[in-house]
């Protein structure tokens, strides 16, 4: 197939479209981010990169803590909205219609209406450019109790995720296959009952 070589961009995508919180319960602030992800398992560690300008770095660089809200289709609009008003001088989880709840081991608050919240504590602060990176540990997740199935495993695909890609976000709505499928060994009991019904 035919390519064109553009010069480099931002262009890996889909990328997640979360609500991050910070500040306090008493003044909390919420804004959507799209440069995040996970950059280590063990420790369990994760980051989110900001403007400076923006009115939620000085929160965090000040506080050391935020959290990451994953978000549904049913958060779409509230995280649509909390890109575009700044929380300067603007309450916007009332702007948005979200809820503030205390979080387990930071002083930021979550967002009560997000399925799962990743609750963080900055570990460093690499300035790259147009955006600074806080690199976090995690410190807890929460999880709505309404995604586990009897055996308490996590089904992400019960609540409907968004993703952001090249201005437009996207349901993540359609698994495919488990990870590890292509190099998946198949039970000699399957292969004997082909060989027996044949």
């Amino acid at each position: 197939m035919a390519k064109q070589v553009w010069k480099g961009g931002t262009l890996l995508n889909p990328t997640p479209a979360v609500l991050v919180s910070c500040g306090s319960m008493e003044k909390p602030n919420v804004f959507t981010v799209g440069w995040t992800g996970i950059v280590c398992t063990h420790p369990p560690r994760t980051y989110v990169s900001v403007r400076p300008s923006r009115h939620s770095y000085g929160l965090i660089k000040d506080s050391g803590e935020f959290v990451i809200n994953l978000t549904t289709t049913a958060l779409l609009k509230a995280t649509d909205k909390c890109g575009v008003f700044s929380g300067k001088n603007k309450d916007k989880f009332a702007l948005c219609g979200i809820s503030a709840e205390e979080s387990a081991t930071v002083s930021a608050p979550s967002v009560a209406e997000s399925p799962l919240s990743l609750e963080c504590k900055v570990f460093d602060v690499i300035e790259l450019g147009s955006h600074d990176m806080f690199l976090a540990d995690i410190t807890a997740v929460r999880v709505d109790e309404s995604l586990l199935d009897e055996n308490g495993s996590l089904s992400l695909d019960k609540c409907k995720l968004t993703a952001y890609s090249h201005g437009k976000y996207y349901e993540l709505a359609k698994p495919l296959q488990n990870l590890g499928f292509a190099v998946k060994k198949k039970h000699k009991n399957a292969k004997r009952s082909t060989k027996n019904g044949k």
